[in-house]
């Protein structure tokens, strides 16, 4: 075992599990210590030069220009992972940098980022594009220990460099650095599963629950530094990847460069929450599962959410389309993917609950056991409410961030699909991109979120999901 090592205690003689080999920290899925600040090789300072002042850059119109200027650098002299992942993330923000830059988004990456982002997100296991990793999990450092502190924490890569841009992203991070101690007891729980250890299953839905509730409770602080308008205008057309972006001026994607006439045009999603291995595991342990796309025909789809559940994948003519859910597993990083995959293997808290629904002490467990099944179904649904709560609360949160403000600004600017408004200079800016394509739309249903989906029927469709899943009835599979 490595000596950074976090095992998950044995259960009555049966082995642990060692967290670090899925990349899973003591602070969860983020790093065990803060990101590098800089790549230790002065090899890499045109990188850091352009990172360091890129709110300026894009600001002034130059971003373009000083990326065309940059040399194609090897990734041969990064010396370490955190490395690899600054890199990673300095790109990220560049490559978004560039194509969201302008006035008209760009849909060629030169081969300065082209390049090295293939080369470093192949080794990471990620898309070359700004995923939640990039954005959240290695953009922060701490001032002490504690990464859940968000009023501790600091971004390390801006867009805008305003206070509202590092609020938003941080406030992730220090959601995911406050679940951390559930990982390892809800992991030891999905253990015990197979020994029917209702009690101890029961005791680790109860402490899942409070820390839902208290990642709830750091979503809500979103108001407190964060600017719906800033937000919205500012901060949002940057987190946008290049798929189902025909209307904010990407109807091919991106074109990615590689020189000497190689390249491919990809079209990929961008960072959302929806790519956070956290959520992600929370639905699993719980076994909610989803099967919306994030496209327009998932509006039908929810509205009978409650009437039967399905699997995550569904057959359309002759082939298998990932949901949303499993798509985006993609853009975590390699062993985070991992991880989800192997704590779904390990045991189904789900049906052990179902199984202790029918069960009775007529068994020949006895009455204390009996208790324990009945405190299990309790603990269960109320975990499965709690998660539904917190999809209701980033519902709501939506609201306040994108939907209000693309009425406002539609109410402003008329239905056209370029944005006419000030800068901060008072100069007039005409630009497309998300926030102006979203400012056009008619209909809450048809805003796309920065990760491609349908973003309002989405969103309730996965809460309605999680609903479905604490009713404690078997899906009805097709024949």
């Amino acid at each position: 075992m490595s000596p950074h090592a976090v095992p998950v205690a044995s259960l009555h003689g049966r082995p642990s599990v060692d967290l670090s080999e899925f990349g899973v920290s003591k602070n969860a899925f983020l790093p065990e210590h803060n990101p590098p600040e800089r790549l230790s090789d002065p090899y890499y300072e045109p990188w850091e030069a352009i990172v360091s002042q890129l709110p300026a850059l894009i600001e002034s119109g130059a971003i373009r220009r000083h990326i065309g200027l940059l040399p194609v650098l090897s990734t041969a002299q990064l010396q370490s992972e955190p490395e690899w992942q600054r890199a990673y993330a300095m790109l990220a923000f560049m490559t978004h940098a560039h194509i969201w830059g302008g006035d008209a988004p760009e849909e060629i990456l030169p081969p300065q980022l082209t390049v090295p982002f293939l080369r470093v997100s192949e080794h990471l296991e990620l898309p070359p594009v700004l995923t939640y990793a990039a954005a959240n999990l290695w953009n922060f450092a701490c001032a002490g220990d504690d990464f859940s502190k968000i009023e501790n924490l600091r971004t390390l890569f801006s867009f805008t460099g305003t206070v509202s841009e590092s609020w938003f992203l941080l406030i992730s991070a220090a959601m995911e650095a406050k679940a951390a101690g559930v990982l390892h007891t809800v992991t030891a729980a999905l253990m015990a599963v197979k020994a029917r250890e209702y009690g101890l299953v029961a005791d680790a839905l109860d402490e899942l629950r409070r820390c839902i509730d208290d990642v709830a409770a750091l979503l809500e602080r979103m108001h407190e530094h964060c600017d719906p308008a800033v937000f919205y205008h500012q901060i949002r057309p940057f987190l946008a990847g290049s798929k189902n972006m025909e209307a904010a001026g990407l109807p091919r994607g991106v074109f990615y460069d590689e020189g000497d006439g190689r390249g491919s045009w990809r079209q990929l999603r961008g960072g959302s929450n929806g790519q956070s291995s956290l959520i992600q595991f929370f639905d699993v342990v719980l076994g909610v599962e989803h099967r919306g796309h994030g496209n327009a025909d998932d509006g039908a789809a929810a509205s009978c959410a409650s009437a039967s559940a399905s699997a995550s994948v569904t057959a359309t003519a002759g082939q298998t389309t990932p949901s949303f859910h499993a798509e985006v597993r993609d853009y975590m990083p390699g062993p985070h993917r991992r991880f989800l995959v192997h704590a779904a293997r390990m045991g189904s808290i789900r049906e052990l609950v179902l199984a202790s629904a029918s069960a009775s002490t007529a068994e020949g467990d006895g009455l204390d056991n009996d208790d324990d099944r009945r405190r299990l179904r309790e603990a269960y649904v109320a975990a499965t409410r709690a998660l539904s709560s917190f999809r209701d609360k980033h519902i709501q949160i939506v609201a306040r961030y994108i939907v209000l403000p693309s009425k406002q600004a539609a109410a402003q600017a008329g239905s056209s699909p370029v944005e006419n408004r000030p800068d901060p200079e008072g100069r007039s800016c005409r630009r497309q991109n998300l926030a102006s394509s979203s400012s056009s739309r008619q209909a809450d249903d048809d805003l796309t979120g920065t990760g491609g989906t349908k973003l309002v029927p989405f969103l309730k469709m996965a809460r309605d999901e999680t609903r479905q899943a604490g009713f404690l009835v078997r899906p009805r599979r097709a024949t």
